[in-house]
């Protein structure tokens, strides 16, 4: 039997029954200072869509994708289950909320550059590859 979630001490249905006040109180510096001086324009677009969003799955209607650019929006229990669509300064990046996230940052899940994958020298790549012999 999997170990149940629980964030400092509380479930994920516990977390979502609290006020917003009391779940501010039992996050980080960082996170609480941040939602104690409010939320963004486009942070309070995003929790709205997440709740009509969550409506409509209550109530067996269809759920078209989430897609922000806030991702400096803190995961909130509200958000646990759903998939957001992050943006990563080129696409949407696919987020699927799970019960650890809480209390990250969405921006977080969707990383903004990719590995460097080196290929081997074309030609014409350089100077240099004029004398790496052809094949």
């Amino acid at each position: 039997m999997p170990k149940e979630f629980r964030y400092r001490g509380y479930t994920i249905d516990e977390l979502r029954d609290m006020s917003m006040d009391e779940f501010i109180e039992l996050l980080p510096a960082r996170q609480r200072r941040s939602l104690l001086r409010g939320l963004t324009i486009e942070q309070r677009k995003l929790l709205e869509k997440v709740r009509i969003a969550r409506e409509l799955s209550k109530n067996g209607g269809e759920v078209k994708p989430i897609r922000t650019h806030a991702r400096d929006m803190i995961i909130l229990p509200e958000m646990v289950g759903m998939t957001i669509h992050v943006h990563n300064g080129k696409e949407f990046v696919p987020v699927e909320i799970k019960p650890e996230m809480v209390g990250r940052y969405l921006g977080e899940f969707a990383i903004t550059n990719k590995p460097v994958k080196h290929g081997t020298p074309g030609i014409g790549a350089s100077r240099s590859s004029m004398y790496v012999p052809l094949k």
